[in-house]
């Protein structure tokens, strides 16, 4: 049934991914990067740090979701502006593409793991995070926002807020019905 006496597994079971309801509390830049600068402990092979970060703080949250919004059609603009209203700063994760699959894969595994890593750490300090890998993020005219280069991948907006009620879980498969034994 796992280890739930460890504060580290009470974390992983207990977070949960912020959609909505954030506090009127400012996300700070010294924050974000306390929790990136543990976050980034992720493994990730060769040592690559196949990563970087776009900060985006209250302060310049309207002026990005306008700018976000003229990416989306016209007849979605009011949606995705409310829709991005809503949490109170975003951190873009950018991940170094890779031509050999191999690499790429491991990028990409490493970045999952810093974010993983960093809406833990988050979570310790009520901070929400909601990692969203919505269609945009393929969008040629938000990369160009982003000033995302090619050989680059948004791996995901991470949407932050502070907040203070916390949804309700739901329950995870046991690893027991999923696992087996390899037997020759």
């Amino acid at each position: 049934m796992g280890n739930t006496n460890s504060s580290l597994a009470k974390t992983i079971r207990e977070r949960r991914s912020i959609k909505s309801g954030y506090l009127d509390k400012e996300v700070t830049e010294e924050t974000v990067l306390e929790l990136l600068d543990d976050a980034i402990w992720a493994p990730n092979h060769g040592l690559r740090e196949p990563w970087r970060f776009i900060f985006v703080p209250a302060n310049e949250k309207d002026g990005f979701v306008e700018d976000l919004v003229k990416t989306f059609s016209p007849d979605m603009q009011e949606n995705r502006r409310n829709y991005f209203s809503q949490p109170a700063a975003f951190l873009i994760v950018v991940m170094k593409e890779d031509p050999r699959q191999k690499q790429w894969e491991e990028n990409f595994g490493a970045v999952s793991s810093l974010i993983q890593n960093f809406q833990l750490l988050a979570w310790e300090r009520k901070l929400g995070v909601v990692w969203k890998t919505n269609p945009h993020i393929h969008e040629p005219k938000v990369r160009d926002l982003l000033g995302v280069e090619p050989g680059e991948k948004i791996a995901g907006f991470l949407h932050m807020g502070y907040f203070d009620k916390v949804p309700p879980g739901r329950g995870r498969t046991s690893a027991a019905e999923k696992f087996t034994v390899y037997k020759k």
